[in-house]
């Protein structure tokens, strides 16, 4: 996710709503904004160029993770060729397919999936598409991906990528195949990074590629613009922790791979802070503000504003960053979703 700062700072789409009965000292720092021009943004996003050795390589229960190269890549081997979760940026697709091929011992690409729609998961779409690959994804990636789109989460337009490119096989559900004697599942998580997003599930390896809505090396920060959003966030988080175990291997978008438990206790943390969002709105806080009270800057009108901090002191500080643009974001999704216009 390679949105500037500039652009990140300039604003977003246009929300109204009741002033907050804040005092002069503290005053709402996030103003209804001028919004940013996508239609200005024509340059296409082209991604980050890595070399080959920025493209790690691990073992994860028998099946192979890549990283390095735009998000986790994951593969597994058959005689018919390689299924892989997702496939990075297309600037680095010869790279990645290199250590693929060399990795899993295959030739060609038999099947690929698109957790989402984004540059950062279907740079080999080409490849796959020139292999006669099986592409699978949600319904809307498919739709997405057929068109020029602008994200506030890249600095460029997306798209479209060419006819081959496109998925070839699409769910609005669920759906499962077999792989090299295996099972394999997927399923729609709604409105949880963008429109479009998948999971999916190997039950013989207890390993689960959780997509776009789960990283463990940042924020998680949704497409507010396409489709994402807090309420299906949470939702799809509820989704996904009634699935793992305890030691259920999650391979995130981004980031090293983490269990079942550590995202039961994401979810819990992401619904503490969907509730207090709910409260801050109440009160006229914007998106600005909401980064700012989870900081823990204090705003005080007529009474201080009481609402719980999950975030102060929390370890997921050390181990994620800056929370503030996933705060902004996720707010801005409520905003629109609550007040939609």
């Amino acid at each position: 996710m390679t949105l500037s700062r500039r652009h990140f700072l300039s604003g977003s789409a246009q929300l109204t709503f009741a002033a907050p009965l804040l005092a002069a000292t503290a005053p709402l720092l996030d103003a209804p904004p001028a919004g940013i021009d996508y239609s200005q943004i024509t340059k296409p996003f082209v991604g980050k160029k890595v070399s080959a050795k920025d493209i790690t390589q691990q073992d994860i229960g028998g099946l192979a993770l890549f990283a390095g190269s735009g998000c986790n890549v994951v593969g597994l081997q058959s005689p018919q060729g390689a299924l892989l979760i997702d496939g990075g940026q297309a600037v680095n697709a010869a790279l990645l397919l290199q250590a693929v091929h060399a990795r899993l011992g295959t030739r060609r690409i038999g099947a690929l999936i698109n957790t989402h729609w984004h540059p950062d998961q279907t740079g080999l779409n080409e490849s796959a598409g020139k292999d006669g690959a099986t592409i699978i994804s949600h319904e809307v990636t498919k739709l997405a991906v057929g068109r020029k789109l602008r994200s506030p989460l890249f600095d460029g337009t997306i798209g479209p990528l060419p006819q081959t490119a496109r998925p070839t096989k699409t769910t609005y559900d669920a759906g499962e195949f077999d792989f090299a004697g295996e099972q394999v599942q997927y399923r729609h998580l709604p409105g949880a990074h963008t429109g479009g997003d998948l999971y999916v599930y190997f039950p013989k390896r207890n390993v689960l590629v959780a997509g776009g809505l789960v990283t463990s090396d940042r924020w998680p920060v949704m497409d507010y613009l396409n489709g994402g959003f807090m309420h299906g966030f949470v939702r799809s988080y509820d989704m996904l922790s009634e699935l793992v175990k305890p030691d259920t291997r999650v391979i995130p978008a981004n980031g090293p791979v983490m269990t079942g438990a550590e995202l039961v206790k994401m979810k819990d943390l992401y619904w503490q802070l969907f509730k207090q969002f709910f409260v801050l709105f109440n009160k006229g806080f914007g998106p600005v503000d909401v980064a700012q009270f989870n900081a823990g800057k204090e705003f005080k009108g007529v009474v201080p504003v009481v609402a719980e901090r999950p975030l102060l002191g929390n370890p997921l500080l050390q181990q994620l960053g800056d929370p503030s643009q996933f705060l902004e974001f996720a707010f801005r999704s409520t905003q629109l979703a609550t007040l939609p216009f």
